[in-house]
């Protein structure tokens, strides 16, 4: 069951890549909507709340309402549990960088030259002004590093976070995709018991940390604590210190609603000890 990641430039034809891939390999398309919407009511806010933020133009009231660390959180959740159901190309979002870790996954990023991209953007929206498509694309860009850097700290045009980059001024849509498919279809990329495993893990520990942070409780239970899931018993330990004994307890119940979690070896210990009320 393929797993592909993309990031792809605005005019670069990113999506046409996506497109032929896709349709080739019987793939789902995630595509910005149904993400935005899984993350409104993960967070309960309004979809266009999170679509602002992500686009890095929220307004004040937004910013109040908004976390970011709730939104990375949120968002990692979201998109393991999407990579997990396997059979899907995964666009943006950060998945490249979150899902690396996994070993059959396959992460592509698709860019072309400042001309090519202006020239492409200009031809599909009919546009006859060039520096109309250059602030357009100028913008864009700039907004996707702004939220890939404030979500996750990360240079989204670093090459080291994917395993193949095309340029689609030299190389054609229907080559890009072959090349992505030959990819996939080498045995460094195939799924595994362990790689599976590992992508599972993730998934409920990135579930437990949303499930943590969404919490009015539990979210700020104190200075850290560690989360570890045995994929076979689904058994969760958790490690390290909470603020105040209390939030052992509420932080367990949490853990043990999570989907996916059979048990919790609660290992907590509190920092501080309050007198009752």
């Amino acid at each position: 069951m393929p797993v592909i990641t993309m990031t792809r430039e605005l005019g670069s034809r990113g999506k046409d890549v996506a497109l032929a891939l896709a349709d080739e390999l019987g793939l789902a398309i995630v595509h910005r909507e149904l993400v935005e919407h899984q993350l409104a009511k993960r967070l309960d806010v309004g979809e266009s709340a999170v679509h602002r933020y992500l686009e890095g133009k929220p307004s004040m009231f937004e910013r109040l309402g908004l976390d970011r660390t709730d939104l990375s959180f949120c968002t990692a959740a979201e998109i393991f549990d999407l990579a997990a159901q396997g059979n899907v190309l995964i666009r943006g979002w950060g998945a490249t960088h979150l899902l690396r870790a996994i070993p059959h996954i396959v992460g592509v990023r698709v860019c072309a030259p400042i001309d090519v991209r202006v020239k492409t953007l200009m031809e599909r929206l009919g546009w006859d002004d060039v520096r109309r498509a250059l602030n357009a694309i100028r913008e864009n860009d700039a907004a996707h590093a702004r939220t890939m850097h404030r979500l996750f700290d990360i240079n989204w045009e670093d090459p080291l976070l994917y395993d193949l980059v095309l340029n689609t001024a030299r190389v054609s849509i229907k080559d890009s995709a072959d090349l992505i498919k030959y990819l996939v279809s080498q045995p460094t990329f195939e799924e595994t018991a362990e790689s599976h495993a590992k992508l599972v893990t993730l998934k409920v520990e990135a579930k437990i940390r949303s499930a943590l942070r969404c919490n009015p409780i539990t979210r700020n239970t104190g200075p850290s604590f560690g989360i570890s899931l045995d994929p076979t018993t689904r058994k969760v330990t958790l490690t390290g210190a909470v603020a105040k004994d209390q939030f052992r307890h509420e932080v367990e119940q949490v853990v043990l609603a999570v989907p996916g979690v059979t048990q919790v070896d609660n290992q907590l210990v509190a920092t501080a000890h309050y007198p009752p009320g």
